[in-house]
C-alpha cells in the first residue's frame, strides 16, 4: 500500500498500528500472542457484532437457533471464539479504485459458534495519504462484504465491525481527550445492555458539538444511531451516503482523528473494563485507557422485526459496509 503508517495480521485481521505523527494510536502488541487475551484489541468482529438477547435467534430459517452465551445470558461479538480470534487468508495485495489495497478472507463454516449456514467474509484495508488544506492526512478505508456461500440454509444473521481501542493523547489515559458525535441519540438499554426499544438522547452531548472525556467521566457504552426515526438500511450499505460520525481531538499532542461511515449506527466505548497486564514490551492497560468507535447495525435487530433486515443475509445477497479513518497532527 502506499502508505506505511499501518500494520496488519491475519489474526482477525486485526489493526495492529495505525501510527499519526509518530504516535501508534490504537493499543495493541509488537507480537500476537497478547492478542489471545485481549478483549478484541483492533479485532474483526463478527459473525454478529454487539449483543444478541439470551444469545438465542429466533425464528430464522423456520427454526431458533442457540450461540454460546459469553457475556451471562447474552452471546456478545459473536461468541466464545468469534472471527477475531480466527486465522484469516491473506494479506492478498489488490487494487481498488486505483490504489493499492491488501484483503483478507475467512470462510466461517455452518454451525460455528451456533451459526447458521457457511458464509464467506472480505476485509479490504486501503491506506494512503491526501492533501487536505494544510494538512496531510493519513487515511484508511476499511471494506467488508459477506456472502452466503454454503448450501445448509437459506438465510443467516451479519453485523460486522471493527473493534480497535483508540488513544490520542499519547498517555495512559484517554483523559483530556475531546469528542464529537454525529448523533446523540442512542438505544436505551436494560440492566443485561439489551435494547428496550426507547431512542433517547445521550446526557450532555449535542450532535456535533464537542466534549472532554475526564478521568471517569462520561462513561459511555452505547449504541448512538444516526437516524432514530427510520431504522431501514440497505444490506449493503457501501454505497450509502458516508457521514462523520465520530471526531477526537488531543490538544495535548494534537492529533486529530476523524471516522466515516455508512453504517446507521456506531458503538461509543469509552473503556471502562480495560483491565489488560503489562508484558515485556508495553505497559498495563487500564479503564480508559483507550475508546471504541464500532460502526455497525442496531443491536440485538435480528430478534426485533423492525430492525431485522439490517441483519438478514439470504442466498444470492451480499452484506456490505464501508469504514473511512482520517488523522493528522498539526
Amino acid at each position: 500500500m502506499s502508505s506505511s503508517a499501518f500494520t496488519f495480521q491475519p489474526t482477525g485481521a486485526l489493526i495492529q498500528e495505525f501510527n499519526v505523527g509518530g504516535q501508534n494510536i490504537v493499543l495493541g502488541f509488537p507480537t500476537i500472542e497478547p492478542y489471545k487475551d485481549a478483549p478484541f484489541f483492533g479485532e474483526t468482529i463478527g459473525r454478529v457484532a454487539n449483543r444478541i438477547k439470551n444469545g438465542r435467534i429466533e425464528n430464522l430459517n423456520g427454526k431458533s437457533y442457540q450461540l454460546y452465551q459469553n457475556d451471562g445470558k447474552q452471546s456478545l461479538h459473536g461468541g466464545k471464539s468469534g472471527w477475531g480470534k480466527q486465522k484469516f487468508s491473506g494479506p492478498e495485495p489488490i487494487s481498488k479504485d486505483g490504489k493499492e489495497s491488501v484483503r483478507f478472507t475467512y470462510v466461517s463454516k455452518d454451525g460455528e459458534e451456533g451459526y447458521p449456514g457457511t458464509v464467506k467474509l472480505q476485509v479490504d484495508y486501503t491506506a494512503f495519504d491526501e492533501q487536505e488544506g494544510n494538512a496531510t492526512k493519513t487515511v484508511l478505508i476499511t471494506e467488508y462484504e459477506v456472502e452466503l456461500v454454503g448450501d445448509e440454509v437459506e438465510e443467516t444473521v451479519v453485523n460486522v465491525t471493527n473493534h480497535s481501542y483508540f488513544n490520542v493523547t499519547g498517555t495512559e489515559s484517554i483523559s483530556g481527550t475531546e469528542a464529537t458525535l454525529g448523533t446523540s441519540k442512542y438505544q436505551v438499554v436494560d440492566d443485561a445492555a439489551i435494547p428496550t426499544g426507547a431512542i433517547e438522547d445521550w446526557p450532555g452531548v449535542k450532535a456535533n458539538e464537542p466534549f472532554e472525556l475526564g478521568p471517569t467521566e462520561p462513561d459511555i457504552d452505547h449504541c448512538f444511531v444516526l437516524n432514530a426515526e427510520d431504522p431501514s438500511c440497505p444490506l449493503d450499505t457501501r454505497q450509502s451516503t458516508l457521514n462523520k460520525i465520530v471526531t477526537l481531538f488531543s490538544a495535548k499532542n494534537r492529533i486529530h482523528l476523524e471516522i466515516f461511515s455508512t453504517e446507521p449506527a456506531f458503538q461509543f466505548y469509552t473503556g471502562k473494563f480495560i483491565d489488560v497486564p503489562a508484558t515485556k514490551d508495553t505497559p498495563a492497560r487500564k479503564a480508559r485507557a483507550g475508546l471504541c468507535v464500532e460502526p455497525s447495525r442496531w443491536i440485538n435487530a435480528i430478534n426485533v422485526p423492525e430492525w431485522r433486515d439490517q441483519v438478514l443475509l439470504k442466498k444470492g445477497q451480499k452484506w456490505g459496509s464501508r469504514t473511512v479513518y482520517k488523522a493528522w497532527k498539526d
